[in-house]
């Protein structure tokens, strides 16, 4: 597990590193494409997908990504452990400049999400985790080196979750680009069960990894999602102790399913 570890922290830095070649050249325009459910595809999505499956797909499972072509079910029914990617999270946020994107490698055993990488490109801020291992934060981080070891790595981090004595607030976060009527009627009742109820809005899958860390309380999500867009977050919430759990009956967000579609979850 720690050697599949370093190569998806690997994998997910370089194609950081190449989002940011497209990002910081003033020259892009993006490509900016809409896919079938209109939601934006930019030639970044596409070099980061081909960075980051070349890196991983050499370790022998099986990835499912978004940006790559999707196994049918009666052939994923099949998988024990596999890949679960989004090589651009948060395209809106990218075309916006806004910084608020990141690139996600999970994997998961079953239906459960056991490792995850969550990298902010332009921040230079990694999450990762494994189950065994826990969950950790570290910052100003662009590659690895030759004497990069996954002990190195996790010597230099913060382990999830950080708390802070100073922090009285009860804090929600919530979607940048897809606040709901549901999420805010959520957030009125979180207001009248706490003294006082800050709301913080911000990009990609950041939300899940800010509950892990502790800079967030709960993370709802009434609106749709994908797997890949949850699943690494998922796995470094579920190292900090933190869970994911389906609005509609209470029990845990779950993967490779026949419909890629998440139900509304939260994240506390």
């Amino acid at each position: 597990m720690k050697d599949l570890l370093l190569v998806a922290i690997d994998a997910a830095l370089k194609a950081g590193s190449t989002i940011m070649d497209i990002y910081t050249d003033p020259k892009a325009d993006f490509g900016v494409e809409k896919k079938s459910d209109q939601s934006p595809l930019t030639i970044a999505d596409r070099a980061a997908n081909a960075v980051l499956c070349k890196e991983i797909e050499k370790l022998g499972f099986p990835i499912l990504s978004e940006e790559s072509s999707i196994a049918s079910f009666n052939e994923r029914r099949s998988w024990d452990l596999f890949w679960v990617v989004d090589p651009l999270d948060g395209t809106k946020e990218f075309i916006k400049k806004n910084g608020e994107f990141t690139v996600n490698i999970a994997l998961a055993k079953g239906d459960t999400p056991i490792l995850g990488v969550v990298y902010l490109p332009v921040k230079q801020i990694l999450y990762f985790s494994s189950e065994d291992l826990g969950a950790y934060k570290l910052s100003q981080i662009t590659r690895l080196s030759s004497t990069d070891s996954l002990e190195v790595l996790i010597n230099k981090s913060l382990k999830l979750p950080i708390t802070s004595a100073s922090k009285d607030d009860f804090i929600v976060v919530a979607s940048r680009s897809h606040l709901s009527k549901e999420t805010e009627d959520y957030i009125n009742q979180l207001r009248s069960e706490h003294d006082k109820v800050d709301f913080v809005s911000v990009g990609s899958s950041i939300k899940i990894c800010w509950v892990a860390e502790g800079v967030a309380d709960v993370y709802p999500r009434f609106a749709p999602t994908m797997e890949w867009d949850t699943a690494a977050g998922h796995a470094i919430a579920l190292a900090a102790g933190k869970r994911v759990i389906q609005v509609e009956n209470g029990l845990p967000l779950i993967y490779n399913k026949e419909n890629l579609l998440n139900p509304w979850f939260i994240v506390k």
